[in-house]
């Protein structure tokens, strides 16, 4: 089945690839959207974590929200790949990014080296990725504000050159972080009817060929 496809709830399911240096903070956004937790020390990922969580968005983004009794939602599954920043684990990310909807690439806004190697990430998504495939920028420890190495007008107009959202964060407190998930899930397009029946009947061939037996 593929990554945008929906279950027997009618819930999307749509497929987020995180991509960047180690260090930059991947995990720990990931960790702040789904938990709301924040890890001040964690061990390197290896190879890629996983996590999902299900939200509700507006049908449609020009929806009023302050119409709550005539507002339609749809249920979006954000399946999230966490992918591992160390040079080493770099030849698996593609096993990770293949088919995703969804990529956000990661610097940390006081190491100016890791904005130099999400170009290379980006480069690299145009080559192998999805054509369709919805691009974020993001500038992550917006709290190190202090400490900025990377100007914000440098990552805008980077992103602007991408055809890319620029969004900044911080997971240690949470700013911004809510808002980009649930902007990349609100740009992914509805699946139709047609492709919802097609999806439906794949799972029921899938299911029809099961055989009983041991492992």
């Amino acid at each position: 089945m593929s990554s945008m496809a929906s279950d027997s709830t009618g819930e999307q399911s749509v497929k987020v690839v995180l991509l960047g240096d180690s260090g930059v903070g991947k995990s720990s956004l990931a960790l702040r959207f789904v938990t709301n937790e924040f890890k001040p020390y964690s061990e390197s990922t290896i190879g890629a974590s996983f996590m999902s969580k299900s939200i509700r968005i507006p049908v449609s983004p020009s929806s009023s929200l302050d119409d709550k009794s005539t507002q339609q939602e749809r249920s979006i599954g954000l399946k999230i790949w966490d992918t591992a920043g160390q040079e080493k684990y770099r030849s698996l990310a593609p096993m990770y990014y293949r088919g995703a909807q969804v990529a956000i690439l990661v610097y940390d806004i006081t190491v100016p080296a890791s904005f130099v190697a999400l170009k290379e990430w980006a480069l690299e998504l145009k080559h192998n990725a999805l054509p369709d495939l919805e691009l974020v920028i993001c500038g992550n420890k917006s709290d190190l504000e202090q400490f900025r190495r990377v100007d914000r007008a440098v990552g805008e107009q980077y992103a602007q050159e991408m055809d890319a959202v620029y969004v900044e964060t911080s997971a240690k407190d949470g700013e911004g972080v809510a808002d980009m998930f649930r902007g990349v899930a609100m740009r992914v397009p509805m699946m139709g009817s047609d492709q919802l029946l097609e999806e439906d009947m794949l799972d029921l061939r899938k299911s029809t060929n099961v055989q009983a037996g041991c492992c």
